[in-house]
């Protein structure tokens, strides 16, 4: 047994459903039915403004390219460079060039923004594996 129900929703709680079932190739009524069952997709409302763009754009993503970010990893030289700078940063304090090498490990790669480069990285993988999770994927295994 069915019921149907007329329902006005905002735009942007819309858009995100409308998002998720072009993303999942579910149909709208399945997301909208899914979201009810479960709760809605992982949201960015609690983050910082300068990654919402970044994060809302992983909302159009199908589950490979979700898993693919959600699984991607930094070099271990990236990675041991990094914490390195860091800890030395915390002991003893860094010289004038480790300082300028840790921020230029910080700040992103592309245009002029000033968000941390590592930052933005791990809060989209982190997005990444709550879309799949929602979506019914894990991330034990690859989904393509």
């Amino acid at each position: 047994m069915t019921a149907t129900v007329t329902l006005q929703i905002p735009d942007l709680i819309y858009q995100r459903l409308v998002n998720t079932a072009n993303a999942t190739g579910w149909s709208l009524e399945e997301v909208m039915l899914h979201a009810l069952k479960v709760g809605s997709p992982p949201d960015w409302d609690n983050v910082p403004d300068e990654f919402k763009a970044d994060l809302a754009a992983l909302d159009r993503l199908e589950d490979e390219a979700l898993w693919k970010l959600a699984t991607a990893r930094k070099t271990s030289e990236e990675m041991a460079r990094y914490d390195g700078l860091l800890d030395r940063n915390q002991d003893v304090g860094l010289t004038q060039v480790e300082q300028m090498e840790l921020m230029e490990l910080r700040l992103p790669q592309r245009g002029n923004c000033s968000v941390p480069q590592a930052d933005r990285f791990m809060l989209q993988k982190a997005q990444a594996a709550a879309l799949l999770h929602w979506h019914g994927r894990g991330l034990l295994s690859p989904i393509f």
